[in-house]
């Protein structure tokens, strides 16, 4: 495969040779985490600004697999890549393919449970790591164990891998895991959906379920520097930074594989407590209903 413009500036004080030779280093670890699994990428094109895709292009080559999906929201059918091999991640990399995002399921089995932990704005990364540790402690009274990694942005993901259980059964107990994070320090994290109802509270997102995606391990992301999304040891998240691992930081072995527990079996009372909870984003779209209705009844 021949790479072009190689020299040429990327993003955030990166060019594209950077993104090339990381992908290239990365593969062996990389391409496990995204095969088999429906690829939306970041793209960012000469002079133009970062756009998501989802649909492969018509010049697509043929050694890219590919898999239909009915898209709801769009009503239409969408033809995503599969990165199945090196071949196909070295073709998004001179595609200029900076952050690639995964679905939880592959095939019918939604492969793990995920929380997703945000600061508000102006936070530090202390925060976060202490309500990781929140989700940690309400996972392990539960009888479960995740792994962790930097989102490459501001926050941290807890993975939990799981066997098979219903998709809705995932997304109570990931609800219910959330709840019992938030009554461990209700002084410092929050599972209000509605950004406004936070507080200034660290955001224990719950919402990773049913067709969500996540940004992949080992991703590098559109951020100064183009950080990675980056496995860490729980005892070591205190001391690290998203900003530590980049498209130019070098690793020995697999963290994800040799840090991720064995696929678990959800207690049924997580699950129960679960389906008690209200959807956030059910809730979030009820509420705005209603405050522009009330806004409408005020003029």
């Amino acid at each position: 495969m021949k790479f072009s413009s190689l020299d040429q500036p990327l993003f955030g004080g990166t060019v594209k040779g950077d993104l090339v030779e990381y992908l290239d280093f990365v593969a062996d670890r990389f391409v496990p985490v995204l095969a088999g699994r429906p690829l939306s990428v970041w793209r960012i094109l000469r002079g133009q600004d970062p756009f998501m895709q989802k649909n492969v292009p018509k010049y697509t080559p043929d050694y890219v697999k590919t898999v239909e999906i009915w898209a709801e929201a769009s009503h239409r059918q969408i033809k995503y890549a599969l990165c199945d091999d090196k071949q196909t991640l070295m073709w998004f990399a001179n595609q200029r393919a900076v952050e690639y995002h995964v679905p939880l399921f592959l095939g019918d089995h939604q492969t793990h449970m995920v929380l997703d932990i945000d600061p508000p704005e102006g936070a530090g990364f202390d925060v976060v790591v202490q309500s990781a540790f929140l989700i940690r402690e309400a996972l392990a009274q539960a009888g479960l164990s995740g792994a962790v990694k930097t989102s490459g942005a501001k926050g941290v993901h807890i993975f939990v891998p799981l066997e098979k259980h219903d998709p809705d059964d995932v997304a109570a107990a990931t609800r219910a895991a959330a709840a019992r994070a938030e009554k461990l320090d209700p002084s410092l994290a929050t599972t209000a959906y509605i950004r406004a109802e936070r507080g200034g509270k660290v955001f224990l997102d719950s919402t990773r379920a049913w067709g969500a995606t996540v940004v992949a391990a080992y991703s590098p992301r559109l951020r100064e520097g183009l950080p990675i999304s980056f496995p860490v040891p729980w005892e070591s998240l205190a001391d690290v930074s998203p900003a530590d691992f980049t498209v130019r930081t070098r690793f020995d072995g697999d963290p994800w594989t040799s840090l991720m527990p064995a696929p678990q079996r959800l207690p049924d009372d997580l699950i129960a407590e679960g389906h008690d909870i209200p959807v956030a984003r059910v809730v979030a779209m009820h509420e705005g209903k209603r405050r522009k209705n009330q806004r409408e009844r005020e003029k």
